[in-house]
């Protein structure tokens, strides 16, 4: 068959891409990492946006990617066809005559390699697997870390599990045993659910994942069986890949079309030799023909058809690279490594208790805090009032004072909270930030404490967040207080670690919240930057007691599925207030208040579908939660842009969806 032109080789690629490699190519691209060969990786269009919104040729240099399959011989190391968990022979020229019948013997492991593929992701696939052992009516699947890691996340404690899209969908995987050269749609099924993770190491680890099938509608396949953990393969000796190799930018074109003829994400086995045997703390290297789609798959010693290492990434026209099969052994045996067995350790430490001496001249949040850059005068920003409803139910902190403003503020160092007894969670938090006085404190141990200045009782701890879905999330960041001096800020960065600042936040609230730690990032960058003032209020959006959806729940914690966060300031003359509203929504705030205008024909169509966050005006804010606001909205920046005003005098509501920094009205 001639060797395709280029463009006929973009064409194809277009239609056939694997989505590991566009991702992967598109990281890089990100990361000002791409060579100019990488750019076939991504769709014509694709390129022509990049090339449009991001200076593409400023970002291309000469750098390589690596970390990736690769071609080692670019003639020699055919990659065979498999048709019906048959090997499709073709002349081997460079191998001794015994090796046909060596494949043919080992071909008997084919049924057991599989294509690990997605639910709920924007990538159909991503890689290979192959069965290691039975395990009751199911079976336990190898395949790469950065694989697996597409759908699934660690925990502290180093355990895993399936993560969440931005739009809440829980994601999934399976392996498809079959995917072969004249596989359609109406063939027996051989595709199994990947129900769990039962293993995912950290990016310091081996680059393995196990998922557990936990029953099947078919006989699974046989487990493929590991070298001794003693035994070494030679080099020289004959090894092949099986796997789902993809066109792949980075490798010689010409030696890809020669190679695999146009025909990619299929099932192959592919023969080679190893270059380097897995001694003395090294990896194990082969040249089998490999490409972005083998992620994951078996190097299999044809002698014995014994599986010596898992394959995870190669060079072209160097080496490809596997994970040593005694380091399988060990992980399927629970030998985890030791940076797995020390995950957490450092992160996170058991609850603790402080009594309330221990808060003893904690001032709280200072209203006061603003002054007037000319005439030195107090500009006060009071908290925002909560509704009667809510406010019944705070608690009352045993020091406060005898005539108190806020008699149900817990004072912290530059910092209070208001805190509700019936629901166990922070309605609103206030902190002053000083970005002349900053200090910056690194992150250490985190632990939680309770605050006996109320009753243990009506607090959280640790066991309302055994669910790895819910995670403990700072009301007043950790970071935000840390100014002063050396021993303030160490005081108040303890301070923000106390639960009632702490808020139960689900995950996919936390993978969606980029933007919204951005804008946190940029309001107390600006204030170090520029050595300015501000106040924070922060507070969760609550759903109202008649709604037909009550809040969400888990093991004892509310979990809000909103928040909102007002900014207030000093403007640009320095004598008065500036204030900003936003808030991380999926836009049941944003439907509540068309709704309540009833501008029924823009709900037709109305979803957000992620959290996303948004500016809005202050006068919705306070609508919409019934937080009285008063204070601030005349103060409003986003009310004095005419398309805004010209909102307002119609009624309808204010919300600038954040993408970008850049977009916010200051």
């Amino acid at each position: 068959m001639a060797s395709l032109s280029r463009e006929e080789r973009i064409g194809n690629l277009k239609r056939r891409l694997t989505p590991e490699m566009e991702k992967a190519v598109q990281d890089a691209l990100l990361k000002r990492r791409l060579p100019e060969s990488a750019l076939t990786a991504l769709s014509v269009a694709s390129i022509e946006a990049l090339k449009k919104g991001s200076g593409l040729e400023s970002m291309i240099n000469d750098s390589t990617l690596s970390g990736f399959e690769a071609i080692i011989q670019l003639t020699g190391r055919p990659p065979l066809l498999i048709d019906n968990d048959q090997v499709v022979m073709e002349p081997l020229p460079d191998f001794p005559p015994e090796t046909q019948g060596l494949i043919l013997k080992t071909q008997k492991w084919i049924p057991s390699v599989g294509r690990i593929e997605f639910r709920n992701h924007q990538m159909e696939w991503a890689g290979t697997g192959w069965v290691v052992q039975h395990v009751g009516k199911g079976a336990l699947v190898v395949t790469n870390r950065h694989v697996a890691k597409l759908v699934a996340t660690r925990k502290a404690d180093g355990s895993a599990v399936f993560g969440r899209s931005h739009a809440g969908a829980r994601y999934g995987a399976v392996i498809d045993f079959r995917e072969e050269l004249h596989s359609k749609p109406g063939d027996t099924v051989r595709t199994a659910e990947l129900t769990r993770v039962k293993y995912l190491a950290d990016d310091a680890g081996a680059d393995v994942a196990l998922l557990l099938i936990e029953t099947a509608d078919f006989k699974l396949p046989t487990p493929m069986e590991l070298i001794g953990d003693k035994e070494l393969p030679g080099r020289g000796d004959l090894v092949a890949l099986i796997g789902y190799p993809a066109y792949d930018s980075r490798n010689d074109a010409d030696a890809q079309a020669k190679y695999f003829r146009d025909l990619y994400d299929v099932k192959r086995f592919a023969p080679g030799r190893i270059l380097k045997s897995a001694d003395n703390g090294q990896y194990l290297t082969y040249d089998c023909t490999s490409l972005g789609g083998n992620s994951g798959s078996p190097v299999i010693r044809l002698s014995d058809g014994k599986v010596v290492g898992l394959h995870f990434q190669g060079t072209p026209l160097k080496a490809n690279v596997a994970v040593p099969a005694r380091t399988l052994s060990q992980l399927i045996k629970g030998e985890l490594p030791v940076s797995s067995r020390l995950a957490g350790v450092g992160e996170e430490a058991k609850d603790g208790r402080h009594g309330a001496t221990l808060f003893d001249g904690r001032q709280g949040f200072d209203r006061e805090f603003l002054k007037a850059t000319h005439t030195a005068q107090v500009l006060k920003t009071p908290w925002p009032v909560l509704p009667p409803e809510l406010a019944g139910t705070l608690a009352t902190p045993s020091d406060a004072p005898v005539e108190p403003d806020e008699p149900d503020e817990l004072r912290y160092t530059h910092f209070g909270v208001k805190y509700s007894k019936e629901l166990k969670l922070p309605l609103i938090t206030a902190v002053n930030i000083d970005g002349q006085a900053a200090v910056r404190i690194k992150r250490g141990t985190d632990r939680w404490f309770v605050d006996e200045r109320i009753p243990a009782s009506i607090q959280l701890g640790e066991s309302n967040f055994k669910d790895p879905e819910i995670d403990r999330g700072h009301m007043v960041r950790r970071e935000d207080p840390n100014w002063g001096t050396a021993q303030e800020a160490e005081q108040a960065n303890f301070d923000t670690f106390h639960y009632v600042n702490a808020s139960a936040q689900h995950s996919t609230l936390n993978r969606g919240k980029a933007l919204w730690q951005g804008l946190e990032n940029y309001i107390l960058d600006s204030t170090r930057t520029h050595g300015f003032k501000a106040c924070v209020f922060t507070g969760p959006i609550l759903r109202d007691a008649d709604s037909e959806e009550s809040e969400l729940v888990i093991d004892g914690a509310v979990a809000p599925v909103e928040f909102w966060k007002l900014v207030v300031t000093l403007d640009a003359s320095g004598d008065a207030l500036h204030a900003t509203a936003y808030v991380l929504s999926q836009g049941q705030l944003l439907r509540k208040l068309v709704e309540s205008r009833s501008r029924r024909e823009t709900l037709e169509g109305f979803q957000l579908g992620e959290y996303r966050t948004f500016q809005v005006a202050i006068a919705d804010l306070a609508e919409a939660t019934n937080y009285d606001f008063k204070d601030y909205a005349a103060s409003d920046a986003l009310t004095r842009v005419t398309a805004a005003q010209e909102a307002l005098a119609d009624g309808e509501p204010v919300f600038l969806p954040i993408t970008g920094l850049e977009q916010i009205v200051l």
